[in-house]
């Protein structure tokens, strides 16, 4: 006699309609090759040997009974820790279409079942924010017609760069360089910046692809694309390479991997594009950067300096640093003494209402370069929920108001500031980056974005998986497992960063020649910018349109 043993059920139960991806499987045209279940990075499904109850029914006979058949099936897993994220490399390998993920119509219960030993959810990815954003509803609505003909964007040369560091007045930096004092450095370039997404964050092949695509844009396209490194430094070899100066390297209050680029410095063929000081992050505010053990590989625990293995959680703000005076007197005028006061350097806030603030010291320090503030729909590799979807400040009205207090002091012209934090996060990335360059941005930074167009990044606003934190990237453009990240080419991706430039540099020429502007970027051009929603207008002091 068989004896079948029921499975307990629990508060924590759940079956595959509680959870928010259902995987739909064809067992008849199944071959149960095991490619899908080789491949899942979360481990969601499973080979099982299963019982089936076959009814039998003679018709003869009021007699009624059943017989069982034994066979091997695909099943889903049901526990939180194994649950789908619908990246769907099932069915990308399956050989007979015979498997695929699909959302759950109905309000998934997994929400309420994540909270496991009482440590509040995480998740790799942006807000679960869907719909259109606020910058994508902002048009572009004074045409030059009769009295300034719109210019031919396929022929027309265009000045499409921007500046990084600090402006001085004219009749200023004549004095400066006829009495030869030091005049601040100045980087030219483009205004759409690959932002801060760390070595350890990033899959080694991710950041390789990268950086080659940086640089066939600068030494092939000329266009002077740079890159932010994000905390925990970069390869030994980069830095004493020329690419360098293609790269912004990032100091956090961690001080990861700069150990390691202070002891390059004798070494170094060429200066950094400048240094960023990392005060805070959009997606997190007042929190800090936490690299989980998954992700610290051998590699990545040689260059911060700790043991292999371990979690590396970054403080919320610089032990060392009191204020944001103290700050811009010691870190700043610190990195600048180290260049040789040869590299712009500037500090990276989360978006608040005291970011006028810092901006007010600033303007006041000579060795500041710039500001940049990431907005509350900036992306994080890992950061809890209730961070990412109650915390922080919208970047357009944050640039809007920093800007225009520039204005009131007639600085406008002297600090830059870079705007990041969902740029392009519907897609519509050159559109989003000029609204913000004409609400006062010099430039913007992104980061989800060219990991979606470059690396085929499957983390969308509606929860697909986002589970860059743990190191299951099923891309692996997020992870440091050889078995994962080696399914990404960084040739590949170098050619398509190539391609996503050089896409956003003909969109702005597309943007830009009809408003007549060519021969620099329209920084605080609002007055050819339009939306359909008069409390935004009155707030960003903008068209209303309707």
């Amino acid at each position: 006699m068989v004896s079948i043993r029921s499975v307990p059920s629990t508060p924590s139960s759940l079956t595959p309609n509680d959870l928010p991806w259902i995987i739909k499987h064809n067992e008849n045209r199944c071959t149960l090759c095991g490619r899908c279940t080789s491949v899942c990075p979360v481990g969601a499904i499973k080979l099982n040997y299963m019982r089936k109850r076959m009814p039998r029914i003679v018709l003869s006979s009021s007699e009624r009974g059943s017989s069982y058949k034994t066979f091997v099936g695909i099943r889903q897993r049901t526990d939180p820790a194994h649950r789908c994220i619908g990246c769907g490399t099932c069915s990308m390998v399956c050989p007979n279409e015979a498997i695929a993920p699909a959302p759950n119509a109905n309000d998934d219960r997994f929400r309420f079942h994540t909270n496991q030993k009482g440590e509040p959810a995480k998740r790799g990815g942006r807000r679960n924010m869907p719909g259109a954003s606020l910058l994508d509803r902002m048009i572009f609505n004074r045409i030059s017609m009769l009295t300034d003909p719109a210019l031919d964007a396929g022929r027309h040369e265009f000045q499409l760069n921007t500046l990084l560091g600090r402006i001085l007045p004219p009749e200023e930096y004549l004095r400066r360089k006829m009495s030869g004092e030091w005049i601040p450095t100045t980087r030219e370039i483009f205004p759409f910046i690959i932002g801060s997404m760390s070595f350890g964050a990033l899959s080694p092949n991710m950041w390789l692809g990268l950086l080659q695509g940086v640089a066939y844009c600068n030494e092939v396209l000329g266009i002077p694309v740079v890159m932010a490194t994000g905390e925990g430094g970069c390869p030994p070899w980069v830095l004493k390479s020329p690419f360098l100066k293609y790269i912004i390297l990032q100091i956090a209050s961690g001080y990861f991997g700069w150990d390691e680029i202070i002891r390059a410095i004798p070494d170094m063929q060429c200066d950094p594009a400048a240094i960023e000081i990392k005060y805070g992050q959009g997606a997190k505010p007042g929190d800090g950067g936490l690299l989980m053990w998954f992700k610290v590989s051998k590699l990545i625990a040689r260059l911060r300096g700790v043991p292999e293995g371990v979690d590396l959680p970054s403080p919320p703000v610089h032990q060392t640093l009191y204020s944001i005076e103290e700050s811009v007197m010691k870190m700043i005028q610190s990195m600048s003494m180290a260049w040789n006061f040869k590299v712009p350097v500037y500090p990276k806030i989360s978006g608040s209402t005291s970011a006028k603030a810092v901006l007010n010291n600033l303007v006041r320090n000579p060795y500041a370069s710039g500001l940049l503030i990431d907005g509350v729909d900036g992306g994080t590799g890992a950061a809890y929920n209730v961070s990412m979807d109650a915390m922080g400040h919208p970047i357009a009205s944050n640039v809007r108001e920093c800007y225009l207090d520039l204005c009131a002091q007639g600085k406008q012209n002297e600090i830059p500031l870079f705007a990041a934090g969902g740029v392009g996060k519907n897609g519509n990335i050159t559109q989003n980056g000029l609204a913000l360059i004409m609400l006062g941005a010099s430039g913007v930074h992104i980061g989800k974005y060219i990991m979606q167009a470059a690396a085929g990044c499957l983390g969308s606003e509606r929860n697909r998986c986002n589970v860059c934190n743990i190191g299951l990237c099923p891309k692996g453009i997020t992870s440091q497992n050889p078995k994962l990240y080696r399914r990404l080419d960084p040739d590949q991706v170098a050619e398509r960063v190539a391609e996503t430039f050089m896409s956003i540099r003909t969109e702005m020429k597309k943007i830009l020649a009809p408003l007549g502007r060519s021969q620099s970027l329209p920084i605080g051009m609002s007055d050819a910018m339009g939306i359909e929603d008069k409390d935004v207008a009155d707030k960003l002091k903008i068209q209303y349109v309707c």
